[in-house]
């Protein structure tokens, strides 16, 4: 008789408590393979990719790849990026794998397909996903993932300088777009009393008092919140209590050029996802 997966949501939180809080970003751009000494190529990108994994696996928490990275080497780097998410499966570290889907109805079915069913060749643990066409639009993969223990990352509010024109926006009913979100991500994730849903947001390190005065905070208690803005956008470990106070422990700090900066060596990309980690234990 089978038994139904473990949510992706507990899954999640049992590696926070045991590994900390770092989210490895790989994000395999043509100077960073240059300062590498690698080929701006898929036989680069492989080699950046394995020694990423190897380098970090105990260290940090989740692994999230960059799909663009990979996808702007056409078929042949999205091989490599099928490579990287089943070692990392086969190593026991989760993956967060950055799509930003969004679409409706079937195609929104076809890509939580493509991600988020067992045994699928781009299989990731998590994706993130885009609202903006509704968030209605996202039962498809919303409904997939839960069946199967994987979990979606909603876009609520993001990193970048232009994020509030829409997130800050209110609807007809005088609510913040970003608290709609919020409370959606509540309502379908899931969640047991006491742990983590499957179901969680994005939410800028940078953004401020945003993520509190918008009162995120309080309609989606449960929701894991993936931070990206730590390190050369400026966000550090102050940052992060500022702006998600109480709910600090359910930030996954997600960093990328200060961690992969240290590469191609190992050993220090090794050291440099320890330190890390204990700076946002």
């Amino acid at each position: 008789m089978s038994t139904a997966p473990a949510s992706f949501g507990r899954r999640l939180q049992e590696e926070t408590a045991a590994r900390g809080r770092l989210v490895a970003g790989v994000d395999p751009h043509a100077a960073l393979l240059e300062s590498w000494g690698l080929p701006d190529s898929p036989a680069g990108l492989r080699e950046f990719s394995r020694t990423v994994l190897e380098a970090v696996a105990g260290h940090v928490v989740a692994l999230k790849p960059q799909s663009a990275f990979f996808e702007r080497h056409g078929s042949a780097g999205v091989a490599v990026l099928e490579e990287l998410l089943a070692a990392a499966r086969a190593a026991g570290v989760l993956t967060i794998l950055d799509v930003k889907r969004g679409d409706i109805g079937s195609t929104m079915g076809a890509y939580a397909q493509a991600h988020l069913l067992p045994g699928a060749p781009l299989e990731a643990d998590a994706i993130t996903v885009s609202p903006y066409l509704g968030t209605g639009s996202l039962d498809p993969a919303a409904e997939l993932a839960l069946a199967h223990g994987k979990g979606l990352f909603l876009l609520a509010l993001t990193s970048n300088p232009d994020g509030p024109q829409v997130q800050h926006a209110r609807t007809d009913q005088d609510t913040p777009v970003a608290l709609e979100i919020a409370r959606h991500a509540e309502r379908i994730g899931g969640a047991a009393p006491g742990e983590w849903s499957s179901i969680g947001l994005v939410v800028g390190a940078t953004v401020g008092d945003a993520y509190r005065r918008l009162g995120l905070d309080a309609v989606a208690p449960s929701v894991p919140l993936l931070a990206p803005g730590v390190g050369a956008q400026g966000a550090g470990p102050a940052e992060i209590a500022d702006v998600f106070g109480e709910r600090a422990g359910q930030a996954l700090v997600s960093v990328s050029r200060g961690l992969l900066a240290a590469g191609p060596d190992r050993a220090a990309l090794a050291q440099r996802a320890e330190e890390l980690a204990t700076t946002f234990r």
